[in-house]
């Protein structure tokens, strides 16, 4: 049975509250297992870019995991993220998750003078970069040539020490396809995919990896969620909330569905003491209940 891993996120805000290097180091304290971040470059608030925050947090961590969560892919060349992703992973110890996305927002990317792909165009272009990530990551003078992007005889040195893993946040029936047959992981997020309807997805991801020869409990299978500690939490359905032992109680039922891992997004004004009750009231009553 794999293990329980727990994350949780680190907000991009750049507009002058809780510094995401303090946020990061209180994680790694209070024994998390890993630290995220999305993905927004454009926007009116201001934010760090992502790529580089993470990095900056990778620098003044010693343990604690560094995941994207997720990349768009059309933001930036596969074949450029593939060399990024080895360098910030040998850099801090072999700590990267890299987690990626087909693109969320095409006025996103119409702002910054980018096309903005079709949603087919989306998912190959997800494929692609997966493909393309992978030869690089193992293989000599890599040519490939996919519906949206591709490399001709690329030498990517130095090569990974290790099997740096690849989440992809997937919804549609095609992504999950691909996250089945060449992710090391999904990671969808709740409230973009209903609780009811988890369990289908989650089947649909497992189906395309038997279907590739691949073991099914190769694929970690984590969720987003946003979550609130306190007794007089509002109950919302894309919020899991309440005391710590009926947050770890709702909780335990995604375990059932064969979620391993949890990324925490913490609702309210203290997302520190959020996180200070997460660890020391919902992860071991969760481990407990394995």
């Amino acid at each position: 049975m794999s293990e329980l891993i727990f994350g949780v996120n680190v907000p991009a805000s750049a507009a002058g509250g809780p510094d995401p290097v303090d946020r990061a180091q209180a994680a790694e304290r209070l024994g998390f297992d890993f630290v995220s971040a999305s993905d927004h470059p454009c926007g009116g608030q201001p934010t760090y870019e992502t790529w580089t925050m993470l990095t900056w947090i990778a620098a003044a961590t010693t343990r604690i995991r560094i995941a994207t969560r997720v990349l768009g892919v059309p933001y930036r060349p596969p074949a450029m993220v593939a060399k990024m992703a080895e360098t910030l992973d040998r850099l801090s110890g072999g700590r990267l998750v890299l987690g990626l996305g087909a693109g969320y927002s095409d006025e996103e990317f119409r702002a910054f003078g980018l096309p903005a792909p079709s949603p087919r165009e989306k998912i190959d272009g997800l494929e692609d970069a997966v493909r393309i990530i992978r030869g690089l990551w193992s293989e000599p003078r890599f040519t490939f040539t996919g519906g949206q992007y591709h490399v001709t005889e690329a030498d990517l040195e130095p090569k990974p020490n290790h099997r740096i893993p690849i989440w992809l946040g997937a919804f549609g029936d095609r992504a999950l396809a691909v996250t089945g047959r060449y992710a090391d992981g999904w990671i969808p997020s709740l409230g973009h995919a209903p609780a009811d309807a988890l369990p289908a997805m989650r089947r649909k991801v497992l189906a395309a990896a038997a279907a590739e020869g691949r073991p099914p409990e190769q694929i970690t299978c984590a969720l987003n969620v946003e979550i609130h500690i306190g007794r007089d939490a509002q109950q919302q359905p894309d919020i899991v909330s309440g005391s710590g032992g009926e947050v770890a109680a709702r909780l335990s039922g995604f375990v059932r569905l064969g979620f391993t891992a949890f990324n925490f997004m913490p609702v309210g004004e203290s997302a520190t003491e959020q996180m200070e009750q997460i660890s020391a009231e919902v992860i071991p009553q969760l481990r407990a209940m394995r």
